[in-house]
């Protein structure tokens, strides 16, 4: 389904978003956002459906919350293959495949100014981590049972962080030059989770 498909309110949650991760929340105006949602720049259309743009801001966090939360038990899929390198090759991947579909996230709390929205998308950004952190501890600890739930959680940080700086670097910064390929560099982050885990059987 395109977007011009979606109800109006949806059209202007997905579109409000975009812009605001674009643009900048405070550069994008709410006549910007009825346009590429299709609708009269400029006609207050947008006040039909929300109180203010932060209201649509709030709309599109709760969003993408949703949206985290269908995918959090797919990491279920491959879960027990039994093999480390295969679990943590899949394991990053989906690491960075949650990491793709929160990028607007990402840029617009990059850029949002410290107010009430600022504090939600820093919550919001918040939960995510800690659901990833958590799921690579729990998933370490299932290979390590004798670490420790701390040492599970210091180990798994640095795993999800190594894979939001290969996303921030390109999402954030635009350094696009020295990117390394998707499947190179989980190659070899595998490796040294594999190395370091096993280091701690």
């Amino acid at each position: 389904m395109q977007v011009s498909d979606l109800p109006t309110r949806e059209r202007l949650v997905i579109e409000g978003m975009r812009l605001f991760s674009e643009q900048g929340y405070q550069e994008t105006s709410v006549a910007q956002i009825e346009a590429a949602a299709g609708l009269a720049p400029g006609s207050g259309a947008l006040y039909h459906h929300f109180k203010s743009k932060e209201a649509l801001l709030d709309a599109g966090i709760d969003r993408q919350l949703d949206r985290r939360n269908a995918m959090r038990d797919i990491r279920a899929l491959f879960a027990g293959l039994g093999d480390m390198r295969s679990e943590l090759t899949m394991l990053g991947r989906y690491v960075l495949a949650v990491l793709d579909e929160e990028t607007q996230l990402l840029q617009i709390a990059s850029r949002a100014p410290s107010d009430h929205s600022k504090a939600r998308l820093t919550n919001a950004y918040a939960a995510l981590f800690e659901g990833l952190y958590t799921e690579l501890s729990e998933w370490i600890q299932g290979w390590v049972p004798g670490l420790s739930t701390q040492g599970a959680a210091t180990v798994g940080a640095v795993a999800v962080n190594a894979l939001l700086g290969k996303r921030a670097t390109r999402t954030l910064f635009g350094a696009t030059t020295t990117d390394l390929p998707d499947e190179q560099y989980i190659s070899e982050w595998t490796a040294l989770m594999e190395n370091r885990i096993e280091s701690l059987r």
